[in-house]
């Protein structure tokens, strides 16, 4: 896998300002990502709901890691954005993800199918420990 260097997510994925969820790119290559994030720490978190971050939260982190995935095969142009079709096998390990003994998260795409219509992305987030926290797979459709 190759070394990301500092890459602007923000300007890479279709989410802005706290919304964007992912820190850093850890590596990359055709098959899929690894980025590593902390913001399900923070108490500005857009994504709480009554001071917690649910673990289905963490679905977002690993489709935005997918969509990152996505503008990093494409010459890093970010690419249109896509549709969660489908969220399939999911599994919370845990209840919450705002937990300070989580430490890092290890937010993972891994690339299974790629078509005009969509694509399709394995997904896992873990904790800093490689505990896994969540899995599942999202079809993304693409518009024409």
């Amino acid at each position: 896998m190759s070394d990301a260097g500092a890459i602007d997510i923000a300007a890479l994925i279709p989410h802005a300002g706290a919304m964007v969820l992912l820190d850093r790119v850890e590596t990359w290559d055709t098959d899929g990502i690894l980025c590593r994030a902390r913001s399900h720490l923070n108490a500005a978190n857009p994504l709480r709901r009554d001071g917690r971050l649910s673990a289905c939260c963490g679905l977002e982190y690993a489709l935005q890691a997918a969509a990152l995935h996505g503008a990093l095969i494409a010459s890093g142009v970010a690419q249109r954005a896509g549709y969660v079709a489908a969220l399939r096998g999911v599994v919370l390990r845990v209840e919450r993800l705002d937990m300070e003994t989580l430490g890092e998260l290890r937010v993972a795409a891994r690339l299974e199918r790629q078509e005009a219509a969509g694509i399709i992305y394995a997904l896992s987030v873990e904790a800093a420990d490689g505990t896994p926290l969540l899995s599942g797979r999202a079809t993304v459709a693409l518009p024409a």
